[in-house]
């Protein structure tokens, strides 16, 4: 009799045990989502450019985008950019940085887009990904993308778009006032 009662113990703690630890699972807040690594692979170069350390500069020719370390080195990260007619140049700050950015297509590209919704909030599948550095008073932005293989392709409505776990580097690295310097 005691050998049952300790039998059937051990199975309804081995019930308890796989229920609890689901919920015990699920009430741990997921962990963020990042999409796979650009194409086009990080790497630290060597520069001799004429721009100070601290400034990003994107090359959309290149479709790539240098943060310039100071003493002769730089960050070089592959970029996906605007499709034709949708380039820009110029050189602004960042004005402001966001993580998991909400939303709102612009006017026009609702105009050129019907079906886009008017706000996304922020997380894994909105189009500006994990972070987002936005670029003086234009509507542009470095962003994130859900779609790394758009990574060195001109696919955009003009923002800069990086592979998450790139603009997340890059994110950490830079500060609001940062100069960012866009050349075609």
């Amino acid at each position: 009799m005691m050998r049952k009662t300790l039998l059937l113990a051990a199975s309804v703690l081995l019930a308890c045990a796989a229920f609890v630890a689901p919920a015990s699972a699920a009430s741990q807040a997921p962990a963020p989502r990042f999409s796979p690594e650009s194409p086009i692979p990080r790497e630290y170069i060597d520069y001799k450019g004429p721009y100070g350390k601290g400034t990003i500069i994107v090359n959309t020719a290149e479709r790539r985008l240098y943060l310039v370390l100071g003493d002769g080195k730089a960050i070089r990260y592959g970029i996906g950019v605007g499709r034709p007619g949708f380039t820009w140049s110029g050189t602004h700050t960042v004005t402001r940085k966001a993580e998991w950015p909400g939303w709102t297509p612009p006017p026009r590209m609702r105009t050129r887009q019907p079906d886009l919704p008017y706000h996304m909030p922020g997380g894994p599948d909105n189009p500006l990904g994990a972070r987002a550095l936005y670029i003086g008073s234009t509507i542009y932005r470095i962003h994130g993308t859900a779609e790394p293989w758009t990574i060195g392709q001109s696919v955009s409505s003009g923002c800069i778009r990086m592979a998450n776990n790139d603009v997340v580097d890059l994110y950490e690295r830079v500060g609001v006032g940062t100069r960012v310097v866009v050349q075609h």
